[in-house]
């Protein structure tokens, strides 16, 4: 079954831009791995600058596969250079009924 999945990065202080700039080779790098689907990442931006991720992947099975891949090994370090993650909750937006955020 497909799993669509939400997350919350915190860029570290003066990697906001790199951040934004990995986010959307994120999608694509996962989809050559064969772990996404065909659906577009929506990438957005809280006011505080944590940027959010939503997309699919192919089936909980891809994302139990993701943790051996030396891809996302890649990425993951990646992230870690520029970001923390964060839980969706602790954006202000997330309190609101209808959460708004600017696009990327």
């Amino acid at each position: 079954m497909k799993r669509i999945v939400i997350v919350a990065y915190r860029p570290k202080p003066g990697k906001a831009a790199a951040l934004k700039e990995l986010t959307k080779t994120h999608v694509p790098r996962l989809k050559a791995e064969g772990l996404v689907t065909n659906r577009e990442a929506v990438i957005m931006e809280a006011a505080d600058g944590t940027i959010v991720e939503v997309f699919e992947w192919l089936s909980a099975e891809a994302i139990k596969q993701a943790h051996a891949n030396p891809v996302v090994h890649q990425l993951w370090a990646e992230y870690a250079e520029v970001c923390d993650y964060v839980n969706l909750n602790s954006l202000a937006e997330a309190q609101n009924m209808f959460a708004e955020f600017s696009p990327v």
